[in-house]
């Protein structure tokens, strides 16, 4: 594969993560209908996992968590290398700063002596 292949298919491989991971729209050459449907099962595993790691947000939001989840979805891909408790956390304190959520409360843990 020449260096000019290489790019056009790095290219077309950044096009496709942006139009799954971030609300981009779907490169040509690839089936839309297809491209919707991976996107809402990336989209849908990444929120169960949220809710998973952060149910106290969760169950805070209620009926509001998935749609506020999948605006923040959207708006804030997961970057590479973020692990799924950062991305958790990031939504949390994104909950928060929106008014759509309490900051947690610090635990103060007291050593047994």
């Amino acid at each position: 594969m020449t260096q000019p292949q290489r790019d056009r298919l790095g290219a077309a491989q950044a096009e496709l993560l942006r139009a799954l991971l971030a609300d981009g729209e779907v490169p040509a050459g690839f089936d839309e209908e297809r491209v919707r449907i991976e996107k809402r099962a990336l989209l849908n595993k990444r929120r169960g996992i949220v809710e998973m790691l952060r149910p106290d947000v969760a169950a805070e939001l209620g009926e509001r968590f998935r749609p506020l989840f999948d605006a923040y979805a959207r708006a804030h891909p997961k970057e590479v290398g973020t692990r799924f408790r950062e991305d958790a956390a990031r939504f949390a304190e994104w909950a928060v700063a929106r008014g759509e959520s309490t900051a947690p409360k610090k635990r103060w843990w007291r050593r047994a002596t």
